[in-house]
């Protein structure tokens, strides 16, 4: 049996961004997301010396995502997995999720949740698609920020069909369309389209049992989450801040006395 900590800190170090998240008597009180770069031990550094000059003493931090082994050697940090983090920190802002979807910038996961733990998962994490970083080459290609990308994506009338789901084959798939005369909204509409598709054959393996949280950076993409609503038939649970999900889960994990 373990004794719950009024407070707690949560370490998710992503390959895109690095996230912070600090719970109080099981309740998210401060978060932070910071760009990542190239080096995660460092930001990951910034990150907890902003809020204490020593917080290890003081409070109990459990690491998780991309980088969390980085963090266990070379910061003494007990971790989690990414399924455990994601499962946690969603139950706790949605007690009845039973079904997460998580995408990230590297990897996309599909969990199923039973009681605020993970019972089954399936990730894709060989591959771009399907991923934060496919959608901001995609972007770039067509010339667009990443947070115009999914606006313009819903202002198209109709969709351009992709066939390839490799980020190198789409880019130059996405250059012939453009000039083939296709609008670069229409092009839009189908690349989001494209990684929906490759979502929803992850979800079909694990099943999608309302309700249904997604979580990750590209949560904040309103076209992803127009056609994964469309397509799953369900109004999806989106936080207020989805990229900072893992790092709670981390935090919660450690209130409740993870340890290496």
């Amino acid at each position: 049996m373990t004794n719950r900590a009024e407070k707690a800190v949560g370490l998710d170090i992503g390959s895109r961004t690095t996230k912070v998240a600090v719970v109080e008597d099981g309740m998210l009180v401060h978060s932070r997301v910071v760009d990542t770069g190239t080096d995660p031990l460092a930001r990951a550094r910034e990150l907890l010396s902003a809020l204490a000059p020593n917080p290890q003493p003081l409070v109990p931090i459990v690491a998780t995502g991309y980088g969390r082994h980085l963090a266990r050697e070379k910061l003494g940090f007990p971790v989690i997995t990414e399924i455990k983090a994601h499962a946690l920190g969603a139950a706790r802002l949605f007690p009845k999720c039973r079904t997460v979807i998580d995408i990230g910038g590297q990897d996309s996961k599909a969990i199923r949740v039973e009681g605020g733990r993970q019972v089954n998962f399936e990730m894709n994490d060989r591959c771009a698609a399907g991923t934060g970083r496919f959608l901001e080459v995609m972007a770039m290609t067509l010339g667009y920020t990443l947070s115009e990308f999914g606006p313009e994506a819903l202002k198209a009338s109709e969709s351009a069909s992709i066939n390839s789901m490799c980020t190198v084959f789409s880019e130059s798939e996405v250059v012939s369309l453009i000039a083939g005369g296709k609008s670069k909204q229409s092009i839009a509409l189908g690349l989001h389209e494209s990684i929906v598709n490759r979502l929803l054959s992850l979800i079909g393996r694990v099943g999608a049992e309302p309700e249904v949280a997604l979580t990750g950076g590209v949560a904040l993409n309103p076209c992803i989450r127009a056609l994964l609503e469309r397509r799953l038939g369900v109004k999806l649970l989106v936080p207020e801040h989805p990229q900072v999900v893992g790092a709670l889960g981390a935090a919660l994990s450690a209130a409740n006395g993870a340890r290496p």
